[in-house]
C-alpha cells in the first residue's frame, strides 16, 4: 500500500505537481511516468524530511518507556518509522496512558524489570505479536534513596534494591534480548546509563556504583555479542529535568519555596556547554542513532551526551592572583 508523504513542486528537471510517494518497505515512488535520476533526487529529498524513516520496518521494546526518558525515546522510534514500540513498565496505568497517546503503533505490557521471568516474557509478547525484535531499549531505573551516608552507614538493602533494578534489570534486558536477536543474526541492544556512571561524586553511592555497572555489561558482552552479529551499546546521559530528577532535586530543597520552574532551571544550569541544555529530545536522538542502521558498526560503544561536562574537571588550587 501507498499513502501520499508530500506533494514536490519541483523535481530536478523542472517537472510541476509531482506527488511522492512511500511504501511501508520505504520504497520512494514519483506518480506517473519517471525516471532514474528523479527516484534519485527523491530519495535524496526524502533525507531532509523529518521522521525520515530512519527505523523503517523495526520492532523495539523500551523497559521504564511509561515516562521521562523511556517515553520521549518510544515516541522518537514511531516517529523515525518504527513499525511497533512496546512499552514494558512497572506504572500499569502510566503505561497504558502512554501507548495509547502514542498511537497505534505502541503497545505496553506491564513488567517489573527486577523479575526476569517479567523481562523474558515481555520480549516474547513483542516477537509473538510483531514477528521479531529489531531493538531493545533499557531504560528502566531508579534512583534509591536521596541520602548518600558515610560509607560504613551504607544500607545495604537500599543498595540491593538500586542494583536489582539498575543492574539486574538491565542484563535481564540483555540476556533476553540476545536471545531473540542472535537466531535472527542482528539486532540493537541499548542501555541507559549516565554520567554518574562516568565520574563519581555525582550521584548516590548505590545509583553510581550501579551506573557504572551498566557500563560494565556493555563492556563486557559486546564482544560475544558481536559474534552472533547483536550490537550491544550504551547512552550516557547529563542530568534532565525529567520527572524523577525534579522529585529528587525537591527533596534536596525542601520547602525552600523553589517551585517546579526553579528546579528546572537548576537542572539545566549544571552543564558545561555555553548556549545549550540536555533535553530528552538529545537522549532519544542518540538512542535513534545506535537502534539504526547508521550505527552498523558501532558496537561496546559509551555514548556519552553531556555537553562536554564529564571531559573536563577543575583543579582546586587558587588562581596566581590569588597567591
Amino acid at each position: 500500500m501507498l499513502r501520499i508523504l508530500s506533494s514536490i513542486q519541483e523535481i530536478g528537471d523542472g517537472r510541476k505537481g509531482a506527488i511522492l510517494l512511500i511504501s511501508k518497505a520505504g520504497q520512494v515512488f514519483l506518480a506517473g511516468r519517471t525516471t532514474a535520476r528523479r527516484q534519485q533526487l527523491l530519495s535524496c529529498r526524502l533525507m531532509h524530511v523529518r521522521g525520515c524513516f530512519r527505523l523503517q520496518g523495526k520492532v523495539a521494546l523500551v523497559t521504564g518507556g511509561a515516562s521521562g526518558l523511556g517515553k520521549a525515546t518510544a515516541r522518537e522510534f514511531l516517529r523515525e518509522g518504527a513499525a511497533a514500540v512496546v512499552i514494558a513498565d512497572v506504572d500499569a496505568r502510566s503505561g497504558q496512558e502512554a501507548a495509547q497517546e502514542l498511537g497505534p503503533q505502541a503497545d505496553f505490557v506491564e513488567c517489573d524489570v527486577t523479575d526476569e521471568p517479567q523481562v523474558a516474557a515481555a520480549i516474547d509478547l513483542a516477537v509473538a505479536r510483531h514477528g521479531r525484535l529489531h531493538v531493545m531499549h533499557n531504560s528502566a531505573g531508579i534512583t534509591g534513596p536521596l541520602a548518600s551516608p558515610d560509607v560504613s552507614a551504607l544500607d545495604l538493602a537500599a543498595f540491593d534494591a538500586v542494583m536489582a533494578a539498575n543492574v539486574r534489570g538491565t542484563l535481564a534486558g540483555v540476556k533476553h534480548a540476545a536471545r531473540a536477536m542472535a537466531p535472527e543474526g542482528s539486532g540493537s541492544i541499548i542501555c541507559v546509563s549516565s554520567v554518574s556512571g562516568i565520574m563519581g561524586g555525582l550521584g548516590t553511592h548505590s545509583y553510581t556504583i550501579s551506573k557504572f555497572a551498566v557500563a560494565g555489561i556493555v563492556r563486557s558482552m559486546a564482544g560475544e555479542l558481536s559474534r552472533r552479529g547483536v550490537r550491544l551499546n550504551c547512552i550516557s546521559p547529563f542530568a534532565i529535568p525529567t520527572p524523577m530528577v525534579l522529585e529528587q532535586f525537591a527533596q534536596i530543597y525542601g520547602n525552600g519555596g523553589a517551585g517546579t520552574e526553579r528546579l528546572q532551571a537548576i537542572v539545566e544550569g549544571l552543564g558545561e556547554l555555553v548556549g545549550a541544555k540536555c533535553e530528552e529530545i538529545d537522549v532519544a536522538k542518540a538512542a535513534v542513532y545506535l537502534a539504526s542502521d547508521e550505527s552498523k558498526f558501532v558496537s561496546g560503544h559509551n555514548l556519552v551526551v553531556d555537553g562536554g561536562f564529564t571531559s573536563y574537571k577543575q583543579l582546586n588550587m587558587p588562581m596566581p592572583d590569588r597567591i
